[in-house]
C-alpha cells in the first residue's frame, strides 16, 4: 500500500514523519508456526540477526523454516520515524526498510549460514526495489549486533559480489550497518507470520539463482563456512 508514487528517495531526518512515542498497535505474544514468544528478552544462549530483503512476508517464512531458528518477527528498521505504521513506512517518508528479526541458536545454525540464506533468497543489486516491489522500504540491508556479525557480513558481501559478477550481475547495494541506534520496530500483528495465516498470499521473494557455495575469509583470517550447508529448498521463487 503506497501513499504516494514518487520516485523512491530516502528522506533526511528533517523530512521524515514525526511518528509517536508509543506504538499504535499490539504485537501478538507468540509465533503462529514455532510457538515461541515474538518479543524479548530471549533465553540465554540465543542470538539475534536482522535482515531486510524485500517484502517481509516471504522473507520471514524463508527464515522460520530453518532448523535452529527459535523465533522470527517482522518489523521496520533503519529509519527515523519512531513507532511507524505500515502505511507510513510505505509512504517512503520514514526511512525504514521492511526487516525480519531472526532469533537463533548458534549451536545449531551459524550466522554465516543465515547470511548464505539471506544472499541467495533475493537480488541484492536492485537498490530501492525487489522485483516488482518498488520503494525505499524494499531495500536490502543487514543490521549487525556484534563485531563478529559485522565482520562476517562484510566478508560475505565481498564473496557474493565475486560470484554475482562472474554470473553477469551488477553491484550489490545492500547496507551493512550496526543495529545499535537503528531501532527495530515490530510490525502490526497481521504482518507477523503472514504467509502462515494466508498460505496463498503474496510472496515477493526470489533470488538470482547464484549460490554462495564456497567458504569465505574474514579480515581475521578465519574461514566462515557459509557454503557448508546448502540453501534450504523453497517454493517462494
Amino acid at each position: 500500500m503506497f501513499l504516494n508514487r514518487r520516485v523512491p528517495e530516502l528522506p533526511n531526518p528533517a523530512q521524515a514523519l514525526r511518528g509517536r512515542e508509543t506504538p499504535e498497535f499490539d504485537v501478538p505474544a507468540r509465533h503462529t508456526v514455532l510457538g515461541k514468544p515474538l518479543l524479548g528478552p530471549y533465553p540465554e544462549g540465543l542470538a539475534v540477526a536482522d535482515f531486510a530483503l524485500g517484502c517481509f512476508w516471504g522473507a520471514e517464512r524463508t527464515f522460520w523454516r530453518i532448523d535452529g531458528v527459535w523465533t522470527t518477527l517482522v518489523g521496520y528498521q533503519g529509519g527515523y520515524t519512531p513507532n511507524p505504521t505500515y502505511e507510513e513506512v510505505c509512504s517512503g517518508l520514514t526511512g525504514h526498510t521492511e526487516a525480519v528479526r531472526v532469533v537463533y541458536d548458534p549451536s545449531v545454525v551459524s550466522y554465516e549460514q543465515l547470511l548464505k540464506v539471506f544472499w541467495e533468497a533475493h537480488d541484492p543489486t536492485q537498490g530501492f526495489r525487489q522485483g516488482n516491489d518498488v520503494g525505499t522500504q524494499y531495500r536490502s540491508a543487514i543490521h549487525t549486533h556484534t563485531p563478529a556479525q559485522a565482520e562476517a557480513a562484510e566478508a560475505s558481501r565481498v564473496a557474493y559480489q565475486k560470484v554475482l559478477t562472474g554470473a553477469g550481475h551488477g553491484t550489490i547495494t545492500t547496507e551493512i550497518l550496526p543495529a545499535e541506534g537503528r531501532t527495530f520496530y515490530p510490525a502490526e500483528g497481521y504482518h507477523q507470520q503472514y504467509l502462515d495465516k494466508n498460505p496463498a498470499g503474496y510472496c515477493g521473494i526470489g533470488g538470482t539463482g547464484v549460490k554462495l557455495s564456497t567458504p569465505f575469509e574474514t579480515n581475521s583470517g578465519a574461514s566462515c563456512p557459509t557454503g557448508i550447508a546448502p540453501a534450504p529448498e523453497t517454493t517462494d521463487e
